[in-house]
């Protein structure tokens, strides 16, 4: 019996990429030196795809996969996918948002506890031998008794909620609609900023979210306010954060994502009051693993007749 053919658009890791290597006969596209004419050649004989959120698949590249059936991304971010020209049709699309949710959680809250005990700087001040010379580092303002907004309460977004509300924290969010949760419920970003302390941001990028961290949010946010960013980049006003942070009317942030990655701006970079992480809340062995392991086990189930485990479309 032949093997069903997979594009690879990204690799996978090597316990699943030898997985797939077994029950497949895989075209690695991620390593052809002529992307059309790759595709051109072993398009149309593909019949799933395996590839991440960092690798666009779009509406023309469909043009060369008539027979395809499945795409497996093996990331939780897919805006580089032109989901809606899969749905057209009829091409499951799955992700991996399920594997990632307790690294993302815990990844917001190391960002908010460093930037709130202001880490980064303290360690700064240790090393330097600022503690001998000038005396005790300022006092800081705790964490218990504030109030911590949540942009977004998918899994991931009540997964930091749990991790918050032993804190002490109090916590409200925003989302396309009310959930059935005791936390506090705002009908837009702007004003969840307003009255937080800490603004947490987890909504999916593309284009109905680009940008919704703007001036006028940070501004509410004001200057004792922390941002947390673990969504996208894109879903920060970069320029805005910037600006905000520079003048002292945003207090500080956490950044995990950035518009321009992997190389950020230097003049958000260079901030003394911004803690930086290079897009790796989901990066462990084990969860990046458990999302490898999704691609393989949501192909098979496709393949087999089997519902999917992680479907999107």
């Amino acid at each position: 019996m032949d093997k069903p053919d997979i594009l690879v658009m990204y690799p996978a890791r090597p316990k699943a990429m030898a997985q797939l290597e077994e029950t497949y006969t895989l075209h690695r596209l991620d390593q052809a030196k002529d992307r059309a004419a790759f595709l051109a050649e072993y398009g149309p004989r593909c019949v799933g795809i395996v590839t991440n959120g960092h690798s666009a698949l779009t509406r023309a590249d469909l043009e060369y996969l008539p027979n395809l059936q499945i795409v497996a991304c093996s990331s939780a971010g897919f805006e580089t996918i032109d989901v809606a020209a899969l749905a057209e049709r009829g091409i499951a699309f799955t992700n991996t948002s399920n594997a990632l949710i307790d690294d993302v959680a815990d990844a917001a809250l190391m960002l908010t506890l460093a930037c709130r005990r202001e880490l980064i700087n303290a360690h700064a001040y240790t090393a330097s031998g600022d503690w001998g010379r000038k005396g005790m580092y300022p006092l800081l303002s705790s964490v218990r008794g504030k109030k911590a907004g949540i942009v977004g309460l998918g899994n991931i977004g009540k997964a930091i909620a749990r991790r918050f509300e032993p804190l002490g924290l109090e916590i409200g969010y925003t989302a396309r609609s009310a959930k059935q949760v005791l936390h506090r419920y705002f009908e837009n970003v702007t004003q969840l900023a307003e009255w937080s302390d800490i603004l947490v941001v987890i909504v999916p990028g593309g284009p109905d979210t680009d940008g919704m961290i703007n001036a006028d949010v940070l501004k509410a946010l004001g200057p004792t306010g922390t941002l947390i960013n673990v969504a996208r980049g894109s879903v920060v006003n970069e320029a805005d954060l910037i600006e905000a942070l520079s003048t002292g009317r945003l207090g500080s942030a956490g950044l995990d994502v950035f518009y321009n990655e992997p190389n950020p701006d230097p003049q958000l970079t260079g901030l003394s009051n911004v803690t930086l992480y290079p897009h790796h809340a989901s990066g462990t062995v084990e969860t990046r693993d458990a999302m490898a392991q999704l691609v393989v086990d949501n192909l098979a189930a496709h393949f087999q007749g089997q519902p999917l485990l992680t479907p999107v479309v």
